[in-house]
């Protein structure tokens, strides 16, 4: 999509500081962090919602997640842990709607999160 923010970052038209990127998938860190690691794990493909996954989305899913397990382990997260979240609709908190996890460490993170 043209006025998508991520799709743009994926064009490489807006910059980012990208700490991973595959043929499916790109991170990077968020520009507003909530938390000393906070990266932002989007698929290539521009999927808007959840809602809008197709079955032959599972791979981007599987990618997304397998990602996110490489970045933490690269960051030194394995044994003090994360928190992954996406957010889906206004009422569940998304503002840009491009699929997209946070990966989220380096404080306590209480329950229940909101």
């Amino acid at each position: 999509m043209e006025d998508c923010l991520f799709c743009r970052i994926v064009k490489k038209e807006i910059p980012a500081t990208v700490v991973y990127e595959d043929e499916t998938v790109v991170a990077f860190e968020d520009i507003n962090p909530v938390a000393p690691v906070h990266i932002l794990i989007i698929p290539k493909k521009h999927i808007s919602t959840f809602f809008a996954l197709e079955p032959e989305d599972d791979a981007i899913i599987s990618r997304l997640h397998r990602a996110a397990v490489q970045i933490a382990q690269e960051m030194g997260l394995k044994e003090k842990g994360f928190r992954l979240v996406a957010n889906c609709q206004r009422g569940g908190g998304q503002l840009i709607f491009h699929l997209h996890y946070h990966l989220i460490a380096g404080r306590p993170l209480g329950w229940p999160p909101g």
